[in-house]
């Protein structure tokens, strides 16, 4: 197989949640450019979309959605690489004592519980062909936790890590390697929103509110977040048969912001 050959995914089915925008649409894209026939499944397909054949409308916070989810890539031959994008915080500003018991249901739901559900519906096939890939999107946040509108999301992406590597220790030698990414601030339009909450819960402006983020990150040596066509070479590489030997891993892109232990 030539250096090349390794980078391709031609023949193999991808699934990406979150699809619809942002780094999951990036994601998306790469997986495209690098030969992979690739579903995306999002709440609800954008306007003008490209591939309406390629797209399953479904709420994977929920079991309704994870179980449509999980029948529709059944009926289209199973998956060959699954990455879980989808995740997000939505808990107001104010720390502890404004999240409430539904509030942390609905971080659980999203950031880790689709997770679980899906991988349990779709991994017996990746097992029963003796090879696949699954890609967790986790968080510094599991490291770094920000307690003013996202302690609820932080917690559920360190309990998704935790899973994350107990399932690769499982299902690594059965053929399917698992591997996750923990990334740092990304210039989506869910990082707006979030800087938002904060700026209005705190009633500060939406500068303050930013260097607030990144004061309470310690700085971002880089000088600057992510952008989503990284996140999505990355996955590329994790996806690929050059990321062969790697299992059970979790890939830090921050621009440095976890400091060195």
């Amino acid at each position: 197989m030539s250096n090349t050959d390794r980078d391709r995914l031609d023949g193999r089915r991808a699934l990406v949640t979150g699809g619809s925008k942002g780094s999951g649409k990036a994601v998306a894209e790469r997986l495209r450019e690098l030969g992979a026939d690739v579903y995306v499944t999002a709440r609800s397909m954008p306007d003008g979309y490209e591939f309406p054949d390629r797209f399953i409308a479904a709420d994977t916070s929920t079991t309704e959605g994870t179980d449509l989810v999980a029948a529709q890539m059944s009926k289209a031959g199973g998956v060959d690489i699954l990455v879980h994008v989808v995740g997000g915080a939505s808990t107001p500003a104010g720390g502890f004592k404004v999240i409430t018991d539904e509030q942390w249901l609905i971080e659980l739901q999203l950031n880790f519980l689709g997770a679980v559900r899906l991988d349990r519906a779709l991994l017996p096939g990746m097992i029963s062909e003796g090879s696949g890939v699954i890609l967790h999107f986790t968080s510094i946040q599991r490291e770094l936790p920000q307690y003013e509108a996202s302690l609820a999301y932080a917690a559920a992406k360190a309990a998704l890590r935790t899973y994350s590597k107990g399932l690769a220790n499982e299902v690594g030698p059965k053929g399917v390697r698992v591997n996750a990414i923990s990334p740092g601030g990304i210039k989506t339009d869910a990082y707006d929103r979030f800087i938002e909450r904060i700026a209005e819960g705190n009633s500060i402006t939406r500068p303050e509110a930013e260097q607030r983020v990144m004061d309470s990150l310690g700085g971002v040596p880089l000088g600057r977040f992510a952008e989503t066509e990284e996140i999505a070479d990355l996955v590329g590489f994790l996806v690929s048969d050059r990321a062969s030997s790697i299992l059970g891993a979790e890939y830090v892109i921050d621009g440095g912001t976890v400091p060195t232990t």
